[in-house]
């Protein structure tokens, strides 16, 4: 929604057309009034891969791998952002899960290596990401091996309202960022509130 805020034209993926609608209607009520100009449609994911110049890619780590083999031939060249962390709970705690690669986003770029892959966005709430009518107080924390694709993708963060895009160098970077969701679950828990990151001293 906050990329709909910010004018761009989203397209919600799904494995079926029906639930994508469903959410893109759901998302375009609650952006009511805010979008400058931006649309949100529904798709099958493959085709929501073929009509985006970027691609966010945040489905539960769990069905990561069978996701890239559906959208892997829609992605050639393509910007795809990971967003996933790979999460373990137990006893009321959240624990970071790598997996052998080191992080989600390794692991993607390992298995769909035509794509242009970032990883960024893990330090944000996620519910604060669904609300475009408040702003933000934090920083995006973006690493990639494309220097071009993630200075688009730290360009979309700073169009967010609030918002400041930092570059968290290289890809291998991510399994850092996706612990760090971990962390921040457990002191949102602890402390009932819900917790980003703000750097200092840039």
């Amino acid at each position: 929604m906050r990329f709909a805020a910010a004018g761009h034209n989203v397209f919600i993926g799904s494995r079926t057309e029906e639930r994508a609608i469903a959410a893109a209607e759901e998302a375009t009520d609650a952006l009511g009034d805010v979008s400058s100009g931006g649309t949100i449609t529904g798709h099958l994911n493959t085709d929501a891969c073929e009509s985006s110049e970027l691609v966010i890619f945040s489905v539960p780590y769990a069905g990561q791998v069978d996701t890239l083999e559906v959208i892997t031939p829609h992605v050639k060249g393509k910007i795809i952002v990971n967003v996933i962390a790979p999460l373990k709970f137990s006893k009321g705690q959240a624990f970071a899960a790598p997996p052998e690669d080191g992080s989600a986003a390794e692991e993607a770029a390992r298995l769909c290596p035509d794509a242009r892959w970032v990883a960024g966005f893990h330090t944000l709430p996620a519910g604060e990401l669904k609300n475009p009518h408040t702003s933000f107080e934090g920083d995006a924390l973006i690493c990639g091996d494309d220097d071009e694709a993630k200075g688009v993708v730290l360009e979309l963060a700073n169009e967010m309202k609030g918002l400041r895009g930092i570059d968290a160098g290289r890809l291998s970077s991510a399994r850092y960022l996706e612990g760090t969701t971990a962390l921040l679950i457990n002191m949102n828990k602890l402390h009932k509130t819900h917790f980003s990151v703000q750097m200092t001293g840039i």
